[in-house]
Parts: structure tokens; C-alpha cells; sequence
């Protein structure tokens, strides 16, 4: 069974990573400009991530495109799978 992490919490250690390595960069070069990259590297490290499945109760269609919101077989709605 796998653990859930809120966005809030992948979103504040992102801005904690993100601080620690512009300190880091500022200490080893004397350069301000690097914190202006501050807000793009939790969007670099949330490209991992998997996308959510939808699936239908009643056939099993899967998918992991959010513009079907119904079963294109048989018109039930679908359901975010639980894995």
C-alpha cells in the first residue's frame, strides 16, 4: 500500500531544497542571481511523478487522460483507482 504525500508538503520541502541549494550556489559564486530560479525547481522535480488512473467499476477501462470523464464503452463514470 502506498503513502499519500499532500501537495502542501511536497510543495514546502521543494521550497526548502530549492533554498538550501541557492544558499549553497550564492556561498560558492557571490551571485544573487540564482535565487530568481527559486520557484522553477519544484515544478523540475514534479515531473516524476505518475498520473492519476481513472478507471471504470463496471467494464475495467483504464485511462490517465482527465478529459474522459465517463466510460467511452458504456457511459459509466469513472472512478480514480486506488493502488
Amino acid at each position: 500500500m502506498r503513502r499519500v504525500v499532500s501537495r502542501t508538503t511536497i510543495a514546502v520541502a521543494g521550497l526548502a531544497i530549492s533554498l538550501a541549494i541557492s544558499v549553497g550556489i550564492y556561498l560558492l559564486t557571490d551571485s544573487l542571481f540564482v535565487f530568481l530560479f527559486v520557484p522553477f525547481v519544484p515544478l523540475l522535480l514534479g515531473r516524476g511523478r505518475e498520473p492519476s488512473v481513472r478507471r471504470c467499476p463496471v467494464c475495467g477501462y483504464e485511462t490517465t487522460d482527465h478529459a474522459y470523464e465517463y466510460c467511452p464503452r458504456d457511459g459509466t463514470a469513472l472512478e480514480r483507482s486506488r493502488e
